[in-house]
C-alpha cells in the first residue's frame, strides 16, 4: 500500500482569548495548514520541486518547520542541549535539499513530534522570558518568548503561501 499524508481536519483559530491563547491558538492553525496542504499526497508528490530552478519542495517545508520548532522552542526558548534534526556542516540546509530519498512517513512523524515537544518546552515558560542569540561577531540578540511565537506564526504563514503555490502546482487543489 502506497503511504499517504494524513487527512487534517483543521481547528478554527481562536476569536476570543488570552495572548497565550491567541498565539498558540493561531500557531496551531498554520501548524495544521501546512498538513492540510500535504494531506493526501504520495511520498513521490511531496519530494516533488515545485518549478525549475527552484527545488522547493512540500517535504521540504515539513521537515524545515520540524527542524525550526526544535531551534526556537526547544534549543533557544527552553535552553535544550540538543541538535538540529537535519542540517550538516557539509549542508546546513538538508532540510530543503536533501529530500529525494527521504522517507516521507518518517519526517511527518518527526514533524508531529517536534511540534508536541516545542508544545511541552513553551508551556513553562513566560511570554515575557527572554534568551540571548550569540551572533558571529561576538555580540548576542536578546529575544523573548512572545517574540518566538509571533516569528513561528509569520514563519509558517509565509511557508504556507508557497505550499499553497507548490499544491497547486502539483495536482490543481487551492483554498486556505
Amino acid at each position: 500500500m502506497t503511504w499517504r499524508a494524513p487527512e487534517i481536519n483543521r481547528t478554527n483559530e481562536p476569536y476570543v482569548g488570552d495572548e497565550r491563547t491567541m498565539l498558540e491558538g493561531w500557531l496551531d492553525y498554520h501548524r495544521q495548514t501546512l498538513l492540510l496542504k500535504c494531506a493526501g499526497l504520495t511520498a513521490e508528490q511531496l519530494r516533488t520541486p515545485s518549478v525549475e530552478p527552484s527545488g522547493l519542495t512540500l517535504l521540504g517545508l515539513v521537515r524545515h518547520m520540524a527542524d525550526v520548532e526544535r531551534w526556537w522552542f526547544r534549543i533557544r526558548a527552553a535552553g535544550q542541549d540538543i541538535a538540529g534534526i537535519y542540517g550538516t556542516d557539509e549542508d546546513p540546509d538538508a532540510d530543503f535539499n536533501a529530500v529525494a530519498d527521504a522517507d516521507a512517513e518518517a519526517d511527518f512523524a518527526t514533524f508531529a513530534a517536534e511540534v508536541e515537544a516545542a508544545r511541552k518546552a513553551a508551556a513553562g515558560l513566560s511570554l515575557d522570558q527572554t534568551f540571548s542569540r550569540p551572533r558571529r561577531d561576538g555580540s548576542a540578540d536578546e529575544f523573548s518568548v512572545r517574540w518566538v511565537y509571533v516569528h513561528m506564526i509569520e514563519e509558517y504563514a509565509r511557508h504556507n503561501g508557497h505550499a499553497d503555490l507548490i499544491r497547486e502546482r502539483l495536482d490543481g487543489v487551492t483554498g486556505d
